[in-house]
C-alpha cells in the first residue's frame, strides 16, 4: 500500500489502527532506539531511515504484512538464524500478523545492521 504522506508523523496518522499499525510501531520503535542519530523521513511513500542521503531501513504497511527493506539481506552475519519464521527475499523481511516479534532475532537483526552501517560496512542493494 502506498501513503501520500509528507512526514512520518503523517504517515502514521494515516494508518489503520490493526496489527499492521502495531508490528510497524515496534519495528520503527527497535530502529529508533538503537540509533537516535537515524533520520526518519519519507520516501517512496513509506518510512526510511539514515542519514546523509544514505539509508538503512524503509518500513512499510502492506495489505497482508509489514515490509522492513533492508537492502541485502544475506550481507548481515547470521541472517537466516535471526530471521528464522519470518517470510523474505533479497531485501525485503515480511512481518505477518501470526507472527511473534519479541520471539525472534529480528531485533539482533536489525542492531547488527546498524552496527554495519556505523563501521562503515555495505549493506545496500
Amino acid at each position: 500500500m502506498q501513503y501520500d504522506a509528507k512526514n512520518s508523523e503523517e504517515y502514521l496518522e494515516m494508518l489503520e489502527d490493526d496489527w499492521r499499525k502495531e508490528k510497524l510501531l515496534i519495528v520503527r520503535q527497535m530502529i529508533l532506539n538503537y540509533a537516535p542519530e537515524l533520520e526518519e523521513v519519507i520516501r517512496y511513500k513509506m518510512l526510511n531511515y539514515g542519514k546523509d542521503d544514505t539509508y538503512i531501513f524503509a518500513l512499510n504497511a502492506q495489505k497482508h504484512y509489514v515490509s522492513l527493506y533492508v537492502g541485502t539481506i544475506e550481507k548481515i552475519e547470521n541472517a537466516e538464524a535471526l530471521l528464522e519464521g519470518y517470510n523474505y527475499g533479497k531485501g525485503c523481511i515480511r512481518i505477518k500478523k501470526t507472527i511473534k516479534m519479541e520471539d525472534t532475532g529480528l531485533e539482533q537483526f536489525i542492531q547488527k545492521t546498524i552496527d554495519m552501517w556505523r563501521a562503515g560496512e555495505d549493506t545496500a542493494c
